[in-house]
């Protein structure tokens, strides 16, 4: 295979070849400690050398400078320190066969002035950033020379530091704000015509070339089309890449678009519902145009279009980022024939989101990423006693404890009461949008199965089933469903999130959709609801609409509901619901601030408020149990098994995870199931 696949060809890059074409391109996982890649930071990127990646880019948006403070969590490139600990990690990385970089950047405006030193942070002008907020001081010509000494500085640490290279980010941040004409309003010699705008970030440039020498394979990460009418085209990009390979660029990765609001952002690095390798021709063409080597990664998150991205000679090196945080082991499996068994990357980008969410990335069904040095992404098998294992419920927490549990050895059943897996995944799936998400349960279906489990559906499981089968471990993964039990009056008057995304027969034509969970489902009721004509009204408690749905998530949400006129109100809660005329019901609505009643006359009233778990046939087990359903959290924490009573012959150990505990996440759920499941 090694022979024949274009992605697993060696490439030659300036003065070091690398194993195959897949890169880890830059991204930022915020796994830092006070800006240092310590630890956490080595293991991850680690992980990915020691799966057969070519070549890794960390440091997304390592900065240069203290008035760049960090906005994700950012390496500070601009403190000696961090020389050991890049030592360190490029080290391992080397000595698992890998190549390695940094991106540098000075973030500009996408950051904040209220964090780090309280440095005001720069711009060539006063625009402010949508997405971070900041107004920026306009940069005099002394913070000019200070920030292109900086950027010399750092990529010298890079280089001292053993570094295969540097990467310099070109879009949305400082360098590209001079370059681009949306962005560099000056009247001075840094701005107006064209040559003006490109005289920072050649300065720039040239100043990285020379402290580094000419050997150092310095590269460039840059938009070669802002895509905006005021913005900087393509034939201008060009043109000032011609003139950055001329100061001393090795490589080009391609970006399209730019970064500078939500909006923008998730067009660029696109979600889920979104097509496949959406800017694939129009990196072929700038490489058509140029004579440096040309990467490029967005959505590009399958074997065969980044195969053909390869062999078509679109490019040469391509990047499966969000692909390889879904699994960091997918070139070894590429290499040794077991494609099929990847682990997908469905685009639901909770890696990006739940950085501002949770302060870190996280893979939305991979529980090991960025948690290497406690999880392992390949389970062992063996060790302990085999036991008889059963499984209630086929939702993604299920699953994910069939196929660990069989994985380790132990003889696994699961039944499941639907005719199919994949719980509350399979109406969150119904939404064309995230219909993607299937591959969390597709995978864990098939991996489940090549394991040995046996998956039994159309089986609703009862006590007396439970303890015919004697089992010595039992684990409930039943889910919930929709709580309507908030509500004062009308509970049995509404519909849910459910009922709207698979079971309702007949859309209304007036909705008042009412989200106290703030996540995805009742963005997807209200959606489904108003792409199906129904004039709909979302109505919130909270001060912002779905404060859980990140700001990758939320702009193909909000564009639905700017085209179909979706009116939104917030900070009022959802009371009671009555019966009114004409078959319809009347909505009462109260503000938490001012205690202002208002009422709402609609056709439908739909209620999103979490799920109660679904936990009767745990509490019915609990007396046959040995441990009457007790998790030892000590144990779990410490990744040790559960103990085991010696007193307690004969009786099983009985679990619960995901929403049959508490109603929460997709990541929460399969976690659960991961970390209990493992040691056992």
């Amino acid at each position: 295979m090694h022979a024949t696949d274009p992605l697993l060809q060696p490439f030659t890059l300036k003065n070091l070849t690398l194993r195959n074409r897949i890169v880890s391109t830059s991204h930022e996982p915020a796994y830092a400690e006070g800006g240092m890649p310590t630890d956490r930071y080595r293991a991850y990127h680690v992980e990915r050398a020691r799966g057969g990646t070519g070549l890794l880019m960390i440091g997304g948006s390592a900065v240069v400078s203290p008035d760049s403070p960090p906005a994700f969590g950012n390496l500070l490139l601009y403190r000696d320190e961090v020389s050991g600990w890049i030592r360190k990690l490029t080290d391992e990385v080397h000595d698992a066969g890998a190549a390695v970089m940094c991106q540098i950047t000075h973030l500009g405006r996408r950051t904040s002035n209220y964090t780090g030193d309280w440095l005001p942070v720069l711009y060539p002008s006063h625009q402010r950033e949508p997405a971070h907020r900041a107004f920026p001081k306009v940069a005099e010509p002394w913070d000019l020379r200070r920030v292109v000494s900086d950027y010399a500085g750092a990529a010298l640490r890079c280089k001292e530091a053993g570094l295969d290279g540097i990467e310099i980010q070109s879009y949305g941040h400082f360098l590209d704000a001079f370059l681009s004409p949306a962005t560099n309003d000056r009247q001075d010699v840094w701005g107006g015509s064209h040559e003006h705008r490109m005289a920072f970030p050649r300065a720039v440039i040239q100043a990285v070339r020379a402290a580094v020498g000419p050997d150092f394979i310095v590269g460039i990460r840059m938009s070669m089309d802002e895509d905006r009418a005021d913005g900087l085209r393509q034939d201008e990009a060009l043109e000032a890449l011609q003139h950055y390979i001329a100061d001393g660029i090795d490589f080009l990765s391609v970006i399209k678009g730019t970064i500078d609001s939500d909006a923008t952002l998730s067009r660029v690095i696109p979600s889920m519902g979104t097509p496949s390798a959406p800017f694939l021709d129009f990196a072929g063409a700038i490489k058509r145009e140029i004579d440096i080597p040309v990467m490029h990664a967005s959505r590009i998150a399958d074997v065969s279009t980044a195969r053909h991205a390869i062999g078509a000679g679109l490019l040469d090196l391509v990047g499966m980022t969000r692909a390889q945080i879904a699994d960091p082991q997918l070139v070894a499996k590429l290499a040794a024939g077991q494609e099929d068994r990847i682990r997908p990357c469905v685009g639901a980008n909770y890696c990006l989101d739940s950085i501002y969410a949770s302060g870190d990335a996280k893979c939305i069904h991979n529980p090991a990423t960025g948690r290497e040095l406690q999880l392992p992404h390949t389970i062992v098998s063996g060790g302990a006693a085999r036991k008889k294992a059963m499984v209630i419920g086929a939702g993604p927490a299920g699953l994910e404890c069939a196929r660990v549990l069989a994985e380790r050895g132990h003889a696994v059943v699961l039944f499941e009461a639907g005719d199919a897996p994949g719980g509350q995944v399979l109406i969150a799936a119904s939404s064309p949008r995230r219909r993607d998400l299937i591959g969390i349960i597709d995978w864990r279906v098939s991996e489940a199965k090549l394991a040995g489990a046996d998956l039994r559906y159309g089986v609703y499981a009862d006590r007396e089933m439970v303890l015919a089968e004697n089992p010595d471990v039992v684990v409930v993964a039943t889910g919930g469903t929709p709580n309507r039990s908030f509500l004062a009056a009308g509970e049995d008057l509404v519909a849910d999130s459910w009922d709207v995304l698979g079971q309702l027969s007949k859309m209304p034509s007036t909705a008042l959709v009412y989200d106290d969970n703030g996540a995805e489902p009742g963005m997807d009721a209200t959606e489904r609801l108003a792409l199906a004509g129904t004039r709909v009204e979302l109505v919130t408690p909270e001060r912002t609409v779905a404060p859980d749905v990140g700001s990758m998530n939320s702009p193909g949400y909000l564009r639905a509901f700017s085209e179909h006129d979706v009116t939104i109100t917030l900070a009022h809660r959802l009371v009671s619901v009555m019966p009114a005329a004409h078959g319809q019901f009347s909505a009462e609505l109260r503000s938490d601030y001012s205690g202002q009643v208002m009422t709402r006359t609609v056709d439908l009233v739909v209620v999103e408020h979490g799920n109660l778990p679904n936990a009767e046939l745990y509490f019915e087990l609990l007396a046959d149990s040995a441990n009457a359903g007790e998790v030892d959290y000590q144990a779990l924490l410490a990744g040790e098994p559960q103990p085991v009573d010696p007193e307690a012959s004969g009786k099983f150990q009985l679990f619960r995870v995901g929403d049959a505990v508490a109603s929460r996440n997709i990541h929460a759920a399969i976690y659960d199931a991961f970390r209990l499941c493992l040691p056992m």
